[in-house]
């Protein structure tokens, strides 16, 4: 018996419906005067709009299987087309099925990535930077808009810290920035010789990395005035004529929860003031939904807190030219494409492996 003869996909109906009520919301001016839900409407549509044309092409071909079988019954010359459809509408079924596996609802959204020197001190401090270059160079091939919002450089050129918006260019949360570079939060490690050594031995060093989905609007997430703690401070680092110089630096404590933003990057005060205030946003809804769903907080969890390179996620062998993801086992001797922002294959087996975890759940259930 072919697998289809047991692939009904009645719920699908109830998705067709909701499909058909939201084409008819986004075609209403008055939606699109709130940004936020139109957006967020649109996110939905376009992940619904995968899974109905996937059910029509798996109802088209289950169609022609069942005409095949009825003229083969008259006609055995007909008996040839049967096994091909047989496997097509398999294939077409676990396709299906695979785009039914509940997402994380986040996937659709922008993200908000910070890179921190961990051990190492200046090498480091380059390495972080080799990362944001590979970011910024990954993001520009996927056509997503990156842009530092904040940092702090270190001496030789690389970064203490450096924390980087990326807006992507699509509605389908399939190809949301959240949806890629939530994988790239925990412990980097870098094997090289770093420019100081003078005897040309091999360090190894960690880069942190932490990601946060990005709220659609401000109002996303409910921030009362008198919880926030304002502190401003001089800037520090390379800059214009006002760093250094004056108090512009903000640093802003949401005091229920203890959680901490600050941005120097911009010259004016209320510019960092503006961009803090961003990653915070991000900051509280991250913690928001990690509190109110345990199980979509797995991913977010298992983003180390902590730059310690005895948990890392990835290895950067440069001696090697290889590099490791150790959550999949993904190894490629190509490090230096990596480097260069050729990110996509590393990502997709975090995808694959996310992917089958979730399909696991959902068949267990």
């Amino acid at each position: 018996m072919a697998q289809t003869e047991i692939n009904n996909f009645d719920s699908v109906r109830a998705l067709i419906d909701e499909h058909r009520q939201l084409e008819a919301q986004l075609a209403d001016p008055e939606v699109h005067a709130n940004q936020g839900m139109a957006r967020k409407l649109g996110r939905r549509y376009a992940e619904l709009d995968a899974v109905v044309k996937s059910y029509n092409e798996w109802h088209s071909l289950s169609d022609d299987l069942a005409a095949a079988r009825e003229l083969a019954e008259e006609d055995s010359s007909f008996l040839a087309e049967v096994p091909p459809l047989e496997k097509a509408v398999d294939g077409a079924a676990a396709d299906l099925r695979a785009l039914l596996v509940p997402r994380d609802p986040d996937d659709g959204r922008d993200a908000i990535l910070e890179i921190k020197a961990g051990e190492g001190g200046d090498e480091s401090a380059l390495f972080a930077g080799d990362l944001l270059r590979m970011y910024l160079k990954y993001a520009e091939s996927r056509g997503w808009r990156a842009e530092v919002i904040d940092a702090a450089e270190s001496g030789l050129g690389g970064y203490k810290d450096v924390s980087v918006a990326v807006k992507g260019s699509s509605n389908n949360p399939a190809d949301g920035v959240w949806a890629r570079m939530k994988f790239e939060g925990g412990v980097h490690r870098v094997q090289r010789v770093p420019v100081t050594e003078s005897q040309g031995r091999i360090h190894t060093s960690a880069a942190g990395v932490m990601v946060f989905p990005e709220v659609d609007t401000p109002d996303e997430v409910e921030i009362h005035p008198n919880e926030l703690r304002i502190d401003v401070y001089r800037s520090s680092g390379p800059g214009g004529q006002s760093v250094n110089t004056t108090d512009s630096a903000v640093r802003i404590t949401h005091i229920p929860t203890g959680v901490v933003a600050s941005c120097q990057n911009e010259k004016s005060q209320l510019q960092n003031k503006e961009q803090a205030m961003r990653i915070l946003r991000a900051r509280l809804l991250a913690r928001q939904q990690e509190e109110a769903d345990a199980a979509a907080s797995e991913t977010r969890r298992s983003q180390v807190r902590t730059v310690d390179r005895s948990e890392r996620i990835r290895t950067y062998n440069f001696p090697e030219n290889r590099i490791v993801d150790h959550r999949t086992g993904y190894k490629a001797y190509n490090l230096d494409h990596v480097l260069d922002g050729e990110l996509e294959p590393v990502i997709q087996s975090c995808l694959v492996a996310d992917q089958e975890s979730r399909l696991d759940e959902a068949l267990e259930q």
